[in-house]
């Protein structure tokens, strides 16, 4: 697969973001009326099973399994032993941060992106665009470059296909079981220690290889 590069100017943008960050749903309140607890719930998780527990091992290897069931479109080498599957919402400027992170490793580590509808409702509209598109990661540097540069990302097709609504849908459904309150979200396997993870918010392109046990 072809490999595109990202917008520089859009890049220097999403400094200002930081590390480790992610958007979640408190992001649409304004921050003098935030909570400490609301304030806190977008901080970046990481929650890794237990290997010494059969029980949290199991329950590990089943957020890979639920996360491979979903619908998405990949960056990398497509017969890599190592995936990492990222949610993410098209409006979320962090997911934008973590794609333009994520170029860096693609010749090492597959990483396969689902859209959800999750932050506004132009999500849901904006995520079928991106997955139903010709080709998915054209329209998806489309929106990542427009985002960082806060712009208002890719205009959603008209009418839209209905299928790629549905599988949106049930991304974000299946979003919703990880308990996660913020995009993007990583789930990993770690190809060393079998250890199966989810991470909460952007993060280095080393970051994500050491997610892969790379």
């Amino acid at each position: 697969m072809q490999r595109r590069r990202f917008n520089l100017t859009a890049l220097a943008s999403l400094a200002v973001l930081g590390p480790l960050a992610g958007c979640g749903r408190q992001a649409e309140t304004p921050v003098a009326t935030m909570t400490p607890a609301a304030a806190s719930a977008t901080a970046p998780t990481t929650e890794v099973a237990a290997p010494a527990s059969a029980t949290a091992s199991a329950a590990g290897q089943n957020i890979y399994t639920l996360a491979a069931s979903a619908s998405g479109f990949s960056i990398g080498p497509m017969m890599s032993a190592h995936t990492v599957y990222v949610f993410f919402d098209p409006t979320c400027p962090h997911c934008a941060h973590l794609w333009a992170n994520a170029q860096s490793v693609t010749k090492q580590l597959k990483l396969v992106w689902i859209p959800i509808g999750f932050l506004r409702p132009q999500s849901q509209p904006m995520a079928a665009t991106i997955l139903a598109a010709r080709d998915p990661v054209a329209a998806m540097t489309e929106n990542e470059t427009s985002v960082a540069s806060q712009g208002k990302g890719i205009t959603p097709a008209s009418p839209l296909d209905e299928a790629a609504v549905a599988k949106v849908k049930a991304n974000t459904e299946l979003f919703n079981k990880f308990n996660a309150d913020s995009v993007p979200l990583i789930v990993y396997r770690n190809g060393k220690t079998g250890e199966v993870g989810q991470h909460s918010g952007a993060v280095e392109g080393a970051q994500l290889l050491a997610f892969a046990g790379l």
